[in-house]
């Protein structure tokens, strides 16, 4: 089966076949020969939501050990391998998903797809590379107990979320890690690396059959079916209420939030161009960068942006500022929060807000390992490879009558949990 959906603007064209392997999985392609090489990224259900609340931490080990040895190379020879070829070889943990990257020239692309089937296939997990993969996530959690931004977003995701797994540290604790043992490693690999769960894109010089072989080749020995454990819709706790963390610091760093929208909501897409003019990461005229930065020297930067997980949807914004400043840091922003809640937008704001979220996403595409992690977090989100050009046109499509109406249910009455980090005056 394939189909071809192509989305363009003056800087970009992304070409996508779907492909089914002979194997049966699943793969987006993108072909292209502008350089000799071949970019592959995948991902799978599973992730820190998986992790027992006493060995939190773990699925962060587990893909930091995939790359230390598999078959019957141990980590030094695993890593020359990689080396004698020039392979790039990745994993990551993230919230609802383990994920991985390989990126290799043509000429090595049987090498490199042999490696990354053993790393998936007959992970060795040996004990020296587990002790020393734990000693530096250790040496981060130390690091980071310092950190007000880290203590800040920890205290916050933990208070917002309590008993849920969006509540834990996807990094553990050095409590959780030192309860982690290397079998438990073993067995969540066990549970979580399967084929059911699994979504591929393919970007770079090979075509439909050699796309196919390569994604058989790495992934159709692996277990049919993931043994991941159920997990709940998020509650949002704690709405109103402040709390603050005392650090001996010149500054305090403010993060608050909200529920927010499912991505499957009508208003989702409404939803977020009024949190990118209210203050979208890296947008200099958003309201909040205009009314704390601009206007009154509050902070340097600021931001707020919805985030939507599987189980869950949540506003998620910040700021770092002069402790004797705090108090008027968060009043601030939190009166811009309320006045989108209640107003929503003008049309000017709404304009440019629309024009900019249509204009940069060619950005996202413009090279080969971003357009393949594109292309995987379109599947991961349950949609078609039609969202590369049905995005825009949602988004071109939204009027103040949404706005107003989205914000509204977004935002509700404005309210907000808040973790203040530092010694702030005036709470």
């Amino acid at each position: 089966m394939q189909k071809h959906v192509i989305v363009s603007s003056p800087d970009s064209a992304v070409n996508v076949r779907t492909l089914v392997t002979p194997g049966g999985l699943k793969v987006w392609l993108v072909e292209s020969y502008a350089v000799p090489v071949v970019s592959l990224e995948f991902a799978m259900r599973g992730g820190a939501a998986q992790d027992p609340s006493d060995k939190a931490g773990l699925s962060m080990l587990m893909t930091g050990l995939f790359d230390e040895g598999a078959g019957d190379l141990d980590s030094q020879a695993f890593q020359r391998a990689l080396d004698e070829k020039a392979v790039e070889l990745s994993f990551r943990n993230d919230r609802e998903h383990v994920a991985g990257r390989m990126r290799t020239l043509v000429k090595n692309l049987d090498r490199a797809a042999e490696l990354l089937r053993l790393a998936l296939n007959g992970p060795r997990f040996d004990e020296e590379p587990f002790a020393r993969v734990r000693e530096h996530a250790n040496a981060r959690l130390r690091h980071d107990a310092n950190d007000p931004a880290s203590v800040a977003a920890r205290a916050w995701r933990a208070n917002a979320f309590p008993g849920h797994p969006y509540g834990l540290p996807a990094e553990g604790t050095l409590e959780t890690l030192a309860a982690i043992e290397r079998g438990d490693v073993v067995a969540a690999a066990k549970r979580v690396i399967a084929r059911d769960k699994l979504v591929i894109a393919l970007v770079g010089a090979i075509d439909d059959n050699g796309a196919a072989a390569l994604v058989d080749k790495v992934f159709a020995d692996l277990p049919a079916q993931a043994g991941l454990k159920p997990v709940p819709q998020a509650a949002f706790a704690k709405l109103g209420r402040i709390d603050t963390v005392t650090l001996e610091v010149p500054q305090s760093t403010i993060r608050f939030g909200r529920p927010g929208l499912m991505r499957d909501d009508p208003d989702f897409i409404p939803s977020l161009v009024a949190a990118h003019v209210l203050g979208g990461h890296g947008n200099m005229t958003s309201r909040l960068f205009r009314e704390v930065r601009e206007k009154r020297g509050l902070a340097y930067t600021v931001f707020g942006a919805f985030y939507a997980l599987d189980h869950g949807g949540f506003f998620y914004g910040g700021t770092t500022t002069k402790n004797e400043r705090a108090k008027e840091s968060f009043d601030v922003a939190a009166a811009e929060i309320r006045d989108v809640a209640l107003n929503g937008l003008n049309e000017e704001e709404l304009e440019n807000g629309k024009t900019y979220l249509i204009g940069s996403y060619p950005l996202r595409f413009d090279t080969s390992v971003k357009i393949a992690a594109q292309l995987v977090q379109i599947q991961l989100e349950g949609r078609a490879p039609d969202w590369l050009v049905e995005r825009n046109r949602q988004i071109g499509a939204v009027t103040m009558e949404d706005i107003k109406r989205a914000a509204a249910r977004a935002f509700g009455d404005g309210s907000l949990y808040t973790t203040v980090v530092g010694k702030p005056e005036g709470f």
